[in-house]
């Protein structure tokens, strides 16, 4: 790519934080109209690499260069006037406010009297939604949107700043196979309007569907960066572990266990409805669905964060009442949320804190805890999790998302449950870190735990499954064993159209 081509050139750009040296000796560019795809395993400089182009992080050394010239990116609001957008996994939307004035936060336009112009500000709204094939009613609350839909607002609102440079942070983590589609359809016309893209995704097919050249980071140093036409998957994962992965999935277990959970006409009005099934001892039982089938709700409530309407929960056989998180626990149940963030950690507590929730009764209470327990506990989950962090004490918001949802095992694993539901195990994290997740499930499968896996992703599904559910719209539409089951069969029963 010769100079004239190139909008953006980061030069041996090097960052250090205490204990870590997040960034050492990086350069990247991009050029006008192109698709960058940067990739790496958790941890890798990603995200730090991200926060020096736009501001957020000073670099330690290294420099910044926009159409050839230096810039100095001091802030985020700065970053965003040299036309550098970042949009994040978790957008930054405010919910109770209309579309129009979320693309226009800080900047509403207004007219003589220095009052906001609404109506200038809801047809520049309008016309910036349409430049990327969205019509949308730009008074609706953001709350009343779609995730897809919300994405669409941020992507607007990066275009009403005239970004020239324009990062997506993991932008079909939660979206449909049909809404990736259509967010692949409007980067392609921001790819026509000489907007640069840098795409961060841990989705490897994506990577070789979208961009034109990709970028792979490892232990915060580049490895190589390559034209997406001259590099094959096996090769791109080997460049950013630094090894090949001889099995995607780890071997099924044996089946025929005892039966450990049963549910029975479970029912929560608007969610699901009469929901039976059974899991056995060591046994992965695969709950499939699209979104809003009903499959994380039923998982809610058979921890106790959802009331049932009816319908009865047996474990061992035996029914019990789970009215709360902290029933499910006494009985042996864990969960680990689909928002591992919001529901699964405390991320303003250490990774110790963390670690130990699940136990915190069993640690003592008030000045009789025992610290040195607590401490052991961690030191032993850490290693043995392989989780990456500069000490116990660290806050666990700062650690990759490989790791906090490490975090989020380890505090179930510090107290084995008989039964642990994942919802989305492995969304957001890399293909190393997710092949040792889906080894640690095994390995709980295969020491008797019975799992309930809930998972948007049909290959994890099928390769991690010894049976699989099917849900849509709040019921039960098909069971299907390890051997029978099919992506066909699959997506068939979840979206009701026959093969």
């Amino acid at each position: 790519m010769t100079q004239s081509e190139t909008i953006l050139e980061m030069r041996n750009i090097s960052k250090a934080f205490p204990g870590v040296q997040a960034l050492q000796d990086v350069s990247f560019e991009c050029g006008r109209g192109e698709v960058h795809a940067l990739v790496g395993e958790n941890g890798s400089g990603k995200s730090t690499l991200v926060k020096v182009l736009n501001g957020a992080y000073a670099p330690d050394t290294g420099s910044i260069l926009l159409d050839g010239h230096e810039v100095k990116v001091k802030d985020p609001k700065q970053g965003k006037g040299l036309g550098i957008s970042t949009i994040y996994q978790e957008f930054e939307l405010e919910p109770y406010l209309d579309v129009a004035e979320n693309i226009f936060l800080g900047r509403e336009p207004t007219n003589r009297l220095g009052l906001v112009d609404f109506r200038k500000m809801h047809s520049e709204a309008v016309r910036l939604l349409n430049e990327v094939g969205m019509h949308l009613d730009v008074r609706k609350w953001i709350t009343d949107l779609s995730v897809s839909q919300q994405q669409m607002v941020e992507i607007a609102k990066a275009l009403s700043f005239r970004a020239k440079v324009l990062v997506m942070d993991e932008p079909t983590s939660t979206l449909t196979d049909e809404e990736t589609d259509r967010l692949f359809s409007i980067i392609r016309s921001l790819q026509g309007q000489g907007i640069a893209v840098v795409y961060i995704s841990h989705r490897i097919k994506e990577v070789f569907e979208i961009a034109d050249r990709v970028t792979v980071l490892r232990d915060g140093k580049v490895v190589g960066t390559e034209m997406i036409r001259n590099v094959d998957e096996t090769a791109l994962v080997k460049m950013m572990i630094g090894r090949t992965l001889d099995t995607i999935f780890p071997e099924k277990g044996e089946q025929g266990g005892e039966v450990v959970l049963s549910a029975r006409h479970l029912s929560r009005k608007g969610a699901f409805d009469d929901i039976s099934f059974d899991l056995q001892k060591g046994e992965i039982l695969g709950l499939s669905g699209l979104v809003g089938s009903g499959r994380t709700e039923v998982a809610r409530t058979l921890f106790g964060a959802d009331r049932m309407d009816r319908g009865e929960i047996l474990l061992d056989g035996r029914a019990v009442k789970i009215r709360s998180p902290r029933d499910a626990v006494s009985f042996g149940l864990g969960l680990v949320p689909e928002n591992r963030r919001e529901e699964g950690l405390v991320i303003c507590l250490s990774v110790q804190k963390n670690t130990v929730l699940a136990v915190l009764e069993r640690m003592g209470r008030f000045l009789f805890r025992n610290p040195r327990r607590e401490r052991d506990i961690t030191v032993q989950l850490v290693s043995s999790l392989d989780i990456k962090c500069p000490s116990c004490d660290c806050e666990v918001g700062l650690l990759s998302g490989g790791n906090q949802q490490k975090v989020v095992l380890s505090k179930w694993l510090s107290a084995p449950p008989k039964v642990i539901m994942f919802d989305e195990p492995t969304r957001g994290i890399d293909v190393g870190a997710k092949a040792e997740i889906h080894i640690l499930m095994r390995t709980l499968a295969n020491k008797g735990a019975g799992i309930l896996m809930i998972s948007s992703e049909l290959p994890e599904v099928l390769g991690m499954s010894d049976r699989i559910l099917v849900m849509r719209e709040g019921r039960l539409v098909g069971d299907f064993s390890a051997q029978e089951a099919t992506e066909q069969k699959v997506m068939a029963a979840a979206t009701g159209v026959m093969q």
